[in-house]
Parts: C-alpha cells; structure tokens; sequence
C-alpha cells in the first residue's frame, strides 16, 4: 500500500510514535487504516476542508495541519500495542502528542487564524 493521505504521511507518523513502536501497528498498511479517519476528524474538528485545499496552501499551514495528523495518527500507533514501549512512556508520549493535537486543532479551528493562513496561502 502507499501513503493514502492528503497532509498525513507514514513518516510523519512513524518519527512521532518513535523507533519503539510496534513495527506492525507504525507500519504504511496499518497507518493507511488511520490516516483517512484522521483527516476527516481534522476536516470536521475545525469546520473547514483541508483536503481539498491542501494543493495551495501556504508551507506553515501545510506543516501545522502535517503535525496535526501525524500526531493523531501517531497516538493510534501508540495505543495499539503500550506494551511495546512500556505503559507509562507510552501514556507519557499520549499526553505530550495530544496536546500538541488539541493546540493545531485550536489554531486552524480560530477563524482569524484561518482568514490569516487563507491570506498567506494567496
């Protein structure tokens, strides 16, 4: 399979849920399940289609919504095997990615950072 998503890449993921991860759960067949999903939630979160707009873009819309993606899909990866990196890193990196989810959410769901991100990307 190859990297379904619009701004979301296995890389991405893969460098975000870190070398410990289980190889299954962070490999591109397994993160292609979480990757549309994703996106979709992101799209829906902030009311606005980024998919279809990501073509043009300003490069720091791009990275943020890039980050935003990987990190959702980088918790996945996570909780689909703790173990693999022990519970309590496991739960840590959870928190330090959902925050960092819960901060680009904000950002792109603001309409004046969005009116903002829109001009830059003109």
């Amino acid at each position: 399979m190859a990297d379904e998503g619009t701004y979301t890449k296995n890389a991405d993921i893969q460098a975000l849920a870190g070398v410990n991860a289980n190889t299954t759960s962070k490999a591109v067949a397994a993160t292609d399940i979480y990757v549309l999903t994703v996106e979709a939630g992101i799209n829906a979160a902030t009311r606005y289609n980024w998919s279809d707009k990501f073509a043009s873009l300003d490069a720091d819309v791009k990275g943020i919504l890039t980050e935003a993606g990987a990190v959702a899909c980088a918790i996945k990866v996570i909780t689909s095997d703790m173990d693999a990196i022990g519970r309590s890193t496991a739960e840590s990196m959870i928190n330090v990615l959902r925050d960092t989810y819960l901060r680009n959410i904000q950002w792109l769901r603001d309409i004046k950072t969005q009116t903002f991100m829109e001009k830059e990307s003109e």
